[in-house]
């Protein structure tokens, strides 16, 4: 009989409907239960691209026995991190500070008032390499509860008390200046693996925030260092088997250093800050290979992350069959040198292993290799390579598919919609271009209700039951400033305004700090807020960017004013942790240069002049510059106001810090003033 998870909107909730443990989604009636039977909560956080997830939900949620014991003894609480970032942020905290690590599956034992007492992340179900099973876990748990409540509850209050000592005081409301930044990008360079691009050890995940701040800072400083350190991370990544050299994309992260063997699931915000980033290597440098990984990493987001309603799906699995009815990491993607040759033939199959790195040993498990593109002296037949990629993707294509989690989260669907809606302007490609407004379109009509408040997720058409938190609200806005920036539709600037006056009034507080929830929103053991990047930007560094942007659209002084104080954490972690601060630093940068306001008049927004002043605009690189484009006289745009045509033709004005340059009509004088600042 299915459990409590039958009606959810999370895939990965439904993966455990079926289940014998009787789950519970997070709710206060699951609390209300364990304080009727006075019995202990279970919590168990997870995803549904998670492989250990899966390990453990196999070998214990699936066990009777282990079912009956949980059943018995415990209410068993089951979230999506995916859907409730706030809970799962809440408990990790706990999990690190008690543990010194965290990971999912996090496996929290709380009171029946969620006060956390018992931490861990996988148990095995036999006791292996020191680890204590899951049944000895439970056993233990249970027997403390009974015999030992006191020293329990006193644990329990202590978590708590020291949690609620850990409020995040930075007490800097200055923006971060030049001396900083500097510190930050010598930070970097001491943390940079000259050899294999990317910053530190294994495992290596693709640092496309940090890539930005460095893009950025080079095109305000002219420092060269931080463009190799961008250029040589992008193309060691899109070499290595951490790119899908077949279809495009990028795995979650490298387990080793040489971005060889990846962690094969594919998330859907990596590849949206990651395809945002390739245009913004290609805008800098002009190079084929990232202009090459951006529209097939955007292609690949179309092609297999969209979903019916026009949204973007969250993730791929990592595993999938292989073909024997047994799940297995990565069966989808690697090639033994038999499999090469059963496809394309001897010839052709010894041409693919030496392109794509195949060998006999293999560079996965049991002789199997994940395809990369070595460095090599060989010159390769292009039109014969494309064939014999063509060949192998369609017979990859035969292979089962990895499953797809299909919840439409509202942040990374932002991240989606300004990475598509950049990458579809700077190659001319409106299809993609079209599937980012298609996105922003679901996010407005499904996740915004009448007070423009944002639901985090949806799932075939249908709105989920949990409130966005602060990186939904700062993505979707950023997603919704660069769409307007790209179509010259202001009704896209003006939903993003909306979301940004719930980020001033209900997720900050009167010291300018961020909160990752809203003030109204349900009350966790303590208020979640973390400044730090970690896979994605966080919210406050989101947040801090979105205001920035909107403020140079609109002169709005509380936005910039917002802006400036929550960047005030940058100052203080910036030069200390650059690595996970990427997206505040790039914000920063934005900030010195101005940001750059950017208005393009004409008299017809088809007329092919505009549009190259307007394609021009966007190729600036000046950081974070902002774009309004349309015709004489339009109230779309604050930035159009008060600007006419010259002579009749269509005309680019640039200012910054209120200070504006005299109008152009020539694509090459706009070009120079969106580029390089002079330094000094």
């Amino acid at each position: 009989m299915p459990n409590r998870l039958a009606q959810a909107t999370s895939p990965y909730l439904l993966q455990h409907a079926e289940n014998p443990v009787d789950w519970w989604p997070w709710e206060a009636e699951a609390f209300e239960e364990a304080r009727r039977r006075g019995v202990p909560v279970l919590l168990s956080v997870g995803y549904s691209a998670c492989h250990w997830c899966h390990v453990m939900a196999h070998e214990s949620f699936e066990d009777g026995p282990t079912a009956e014991y949980l059943n018995s003894h415990f209410v068993s609480v089951k979230v999506d991190r995916e859907e409730r970032p706030d809970v799962d942020a809440v408990y990790m905290e706990a999990v690190q500070a008690a543990t010194g690590q965290g990971g999912w599956p996090m496996t929290v034992f709380l009171t029946p008032d969620a006060e956390p007492f018992y931490f861990g992340t996988y148990f095995p179900p036999e006791p292996r390499h020191g680890m204590p099973s899951f049944r000895q876990v439970l056993q233990g748990v249970q027997q403390a509860w009974a015999e030992r409540r006191d020293e329990v509850d006193e644990v329990a209050g202590k978590i708590v008390r020291d949690l609620a000592g850990r409020e995040i005081s930075y007490g800097d409301a200055e923006a971060p200046g030049e001396e900083q930044l500097g510190q930050a990008l010598l930070g970097l360079t001491r943390e940079y693996d000259a050899q294999r691009g990317g910053f530190g050890g294994a495992p290596k995940s693709p640092p496309s925030m940090v890539i930005e701040f460095l893009l950025r800072h080079h095109a305000r400083t002219g420092a060269e260092g931080a463009l190799q350190m961008a250029a040589d991370t992008c193309e060691r990544m899109a070499r290595g088997g951490i790119y899908d050299q077949l279809g495009g994309g990028f795995a979650r992260y490298s387990v080793d250093r040489e971005w060889v063997v990846p962690h094969f699931e594919k998330m859907l915000y990596d590849n949206a800050l990651l395809c945002r980033v390739y245009a913004h290597l290609w805008r800098a440098t002009g190079s084929d290979l990232a202009r090459r990984v951006a529209l097939e990493t955007a292609d690949f987001m179309v092609r297999e992350l969209r979903t019916a309603e026009g949204g973007f799906a969250s993730a791929l699995d990592a595993d999938s069959d292989d073909g024997t009815g047994k799940h297995v990491e990565g069966a989808h993607y690697v090639w033994t040198p038999a499999q090469l040759t059963e496809v394309l033939g001897a010839e052709d199959a010894e041409l693919a292993a030496q392109y794509f790195g195949v060998t006999q040993e293999g560079t996965f498990e049991h002789g199997a290799s994940v395809l990369q593109l070595p460095q090599q002296e060989s010159v390769f037949d292009a039109a014969r390579i494309a064939s014999v990629r063509e060949r192998l993707l369609a017979a990859r294509d035969g292979r089962p598919a990895p499953g797809r989690d299909d919840k439409v989260v509202a942040a990374w669907n932002g991240l989606a919609v300004a990475a598509l809606a950049e990458t579809g302007a700077y190659f001319e490609r409106p299809d993609l271009v079209e599937a980012a407004v298609a996105a922003a379109d679901l996010l407005v009509r499904l996740h915004l209700d009448e007070q423009v408040r944002l639901t985090r997720t949806s799932k075939d058409g249908r709105a989920g039951a949990n409130a966005g938190v602060l990186e939904d609200y700062a993505d979707v806005a950023e997603g919704f400033l660069a769409l307007a920036s790209v179509t010259g539709e202001g009704v896209w600037l003006d939903f993003a305004g909306f979301l940004l006056d719930h980020v001033l009034t209900r997720f900050t507080d009167e010291s300018g700090s961020l909160y990752d929830t809203a003030a109204d929103a349900e009350r966790l053991i303590r208020r979640p807020q973390d400044p730090t990047d970690n896979a994605t930007p966080s919210g406050w560094s989101a947040a801090a960017g979105a205001l920035l942007s909107y403020a140079a659209h609109t002169g709005s002084a509380p936005h910039r004013a917002a802006a400036e104080r929550a960047l005030g954490v940058v100052k203080a972690l910036g030069p200390r942790v650059p690595r996970f601060i990427g997206w505040g630093l790039a914000a920063a940068e934005a900030l010195l240069d101005g940001p750059r306001e950017v208005a393009v008049v004409a008299p017809d927004p088809a007329d092919p002049a505009a549009r190259g002043l307007h394609r021009t605009a966007l190729l600036g690189t000046a950081p974070g510059a902002v774009v309004a484009f349309g015709t004489e006289g339009s109230d779309e745009f604050p930035l159009l106001a008060d600007r006419p045509l010259v002579g009749g033709a269509p005309a680019a004005y640039v200012c910054r810090n209120f200070t504006c340059d005299a109008p152009t009509t020539d694509p090459d004088r706009l070009r120079t003033a969106l580029g390089v600042a002079p330094t000094g």
